[in-house]
């Protein structure tokens, strides 16, 4: 069986999951977090050392007491999200109980400037990206997995009516100033560790974090109107809340370690609305700065005996 064909079988089967009652996904969702951290798996194991470097200020108890939520939290939105990309996009928009900055997108949009939308790994953002969808044309830049098999999944998951995706690769990369220029929008998960030589190193909760530079490059260059956005949970049955936000005007600055210290600043403000919420299981610090010689600091993450 081909790529193409196994990806469409994974998610008719992703769809099939999906249309389970939410409080039996909810229920998975736990069960497979106690699993995490009763296992120590790769998961726990990464969201305990990002919590250790991210939340020095912590007591150990505390950063323990957190871990569980965070776990708990992390395989909710995974579930979340499988409804968001097998149920029609009305059916999921409709549980945005309350919708924060939607005329500033809007009006950004009217301008005919071109719109960047900057999204942590916050929340739901597979549904930040139907809501954008729904406002008009929106180009969705994503980093292709390695295997063929998920990049399809993932084009039948997100491709929904106004959305094109936009691989994070060179040739690829250089359609979103056209679409800029254009007067069109971009949204971009800027919060993803680039390959060295792609970005510049800026702090990150005080850890120093290998930045992309796309988002300034893209600013500076088109004169786009940056915003922040995100979803937000707001309880455990699928109630969320929109926020789009103004970024300023130092993302779009010329020199590419202050637009990606502004921009991260903007993005750790947000992971602290609700540090539950943030994707704690992604290896954000993987790669240190040359001739620091600060050794890789998730090598030797353990569970404390």
């Amino acid at each position: 069986m081909n790529a193409d064909l196994r990806a469409g079988w994974l998610y008719r089967t992703a769809a099939l999951l999906g249309r389970l009652p939410w409080p039996c996904l909810k229920a998975l969702a736990d069960a497979i977090a106690w699993l995490w951290l009763r296992l120590d798996a790769r998961e726990s194991r990464v969201v305990r050392r990002n919590l250790e470097l991210a939340y020095p200020e912590l007591s150990a108890a505390e950063r323990a007491a957190l871990h569980p939520r965070v776990l708990r939290s992390t395989a909710r939105q995974t579930f979340e999200m499988l409804r968001t990309w097998t149920r029609p996009p009305a059916e999921n928009l409709a549980r945005l109980r309350e919708r924060h900055g939607q005329d500033l997108y809007d009006a950004a949009l009217a301008s005919g400037r071109g719109v960047i939308v900057a999204a942590p790994h916050f929340g739901n953002w597979e549904l930040l990206n139907q809501w954008l969808a729904e406002r008009g044309q929106i180009a969705i830049v994503y980093r292709p997995p390695d295997s063929p098999v998920v990049d399809g999944f993932l084009q039948r998951a997100r491709g929904k009516e106004n959305v094109r995706q936009v691989r994070a690769e060179g040739p690829a990369v250089r359609q979103l100033f056209k679409v800029l220029k254009d007067g069109g929008a971009v949204g971009i998960l800027p919060d993803q560790q680039p390959k060295m030589g792609d970005g510049v190193f800026a702090p990150f909760f005080g850890v120093q974090a290998l930045t992309m530079t796309l988002v300034n490059r893209l600013a500076e260059r088109t004169g786009a109107i940056v915003l922040y956005g995100w979803v937000e949970r707001l309880s455990d049955d699928l109630d969320f809340a929109l926020h789009v936000e103004p970024a300023g005007p130092a993302l779009a600055d010329a020199a590419p370690v202050t637009a990606a210290t502004a921009l991260n600043a903007g993005l750790e403000r947000i992971a602290r609305r609700d540090p539950t919420q943030y994707q704690w299981t992604y290896k954000r610090y993987t790669l240190r700065p040359p001739g620091s010689g600060e050794p890789n600091p998730y090598a030797t993450a353990r569970h404390p005996h």
